[in-house]
């Protein structure tokens, strides 16, 4: 019996879908929103045949079965079902789907980060505001979007511009000798286009035996030096400086073929054609594409420091 169970639960998590629909009488339209209201925040896809989809896991399979309640708690009819397939759309097709509504989830936020970097001014509530709808977005990011890296990016650009007026002062050189020297280096997973970048930096001309490891908080590693994340402190996007640009002019690195390299990220990261430079946006659609293959945090950061070695050489 235990036996049958076990290959009865085995055989439900190789189902990749669940499948809810619903029918409420007309004169339910309030709980109609109510409903449609709570599976766009659940991350559901709306099929054009009617239903509602969602990658089958326990978490949504309660929010699903709460929702069916709901329906016949309203006089209407509900149903969730676990699908294998849907004769009209591919296994990657759907995956797709839901990635593209991610995207434009995200974009809607980074289009609102953009424009809280270019003010002056800015309420702490707002930031607050941003970090508090990204994390809703990432919570329906079944399926990781490439797009969350950007905004994470822009997020952390405009949390250390509304610090900057407290940023660090030059390292001193004597520091350069000793402090900064066979550290572990700790930033965000999912390594994009300044990360990568600021890791190539820093075995170059900073620290030759830095290890590197991966953290959303920082303060999870104290003995780190963090670069690139969104608590205070380390090195980070300082007012209009992406993070390679920043440890370029605190470490005081004058190699002309670095400064040209910083104007290379400065502009792929930031997408905001400062520089007019398009020579690392190729990069960056490369560390995205293997993101999106699963490739490691140490095999991203591995590939894209050899792209930067590479750029670097090729410049006069």
């Amino acid at each position: 019996m235990k036996h049958r169970k076990a290959i009865a639960e085995k055989g439900q998590q190789n189902v990749p879908w669940l499948l809810l629909m619903f029918t409420l009488p007309a004169k339910r339209a309030s709980q109609r929103v109510d409903i449609w209201r709570k599976l766009k925040r659940y991350g559901a896809l709306a099929l054009r045949t009617s239903g509602y989809l969602l990658p089958n896991n326990a978490e949504n399979m309660e929010h699903f079965q709460w929702l069916a309640t709901s329906v016949r708690n309203h006089d209407g009819e509900a149903s969730v079902a676990q699908v294998q397939s849907l004769d009209d759309h591919s296994h990657d097709g759907l995956q797709k789907l839901f990635l593209d509504a991610r995207s434009r989830d995200y974009e809607t936020l980074a289009q609102h980060l953009r424009k809280l970097l270019k003010q002056k001014r800015r309420a702490p509530a707002d930031l607050v505001r941003v970090r508090h709808r990204l994390q809703e977005i990432i919570a329906i990011d079944f399926f990781n979007s490439p797009m969350r890296g950007r905004v994470e990016t822009l997020l952390a650009a405009t949390t250390a511009a509304q610090n900057s007026s407290g940023a660090s002062a030059d390292i001193p050189m004597k520091a350069l000798k000793t402090e900064y020297h066979n550290r572990i280096w700790v930033t965000r997973p999912r390594p994009g286009i300044d990360r990568v970048a600021s890791a190539w930096l820093i075995v170059h001309f900073i620290d030759a035996e830095a290890r590197f490891i991966f953290a959303m908080d920082s303060r999870q590693h104290p003995g780190a030096l963090p670069f690139d994340m969104f608590q205070e402190g380390g090195f980070g996007h300082v007012g209009d400086d992406c993070s390679f640009e920043n440890l370029r002019k605190r470490f005081r690195i004058s190699d002309p073929k670095v400064k040209t390299i910083a104007e290379m990220i400065h502009d792929a990261d930031l997408g905001d054609a400062k520089f007019g430079c398009v020579e690392a946006i190729g990069i960056d659609r490369i560390l995205i594409g293997w993101a999106q293959q699963g490739v490691t945090d140490d095999e991203l950061l591995r590939r894209g420091m050899e792209l930067i070695e590479g750029l670097y050489h090729s410049l006069n």
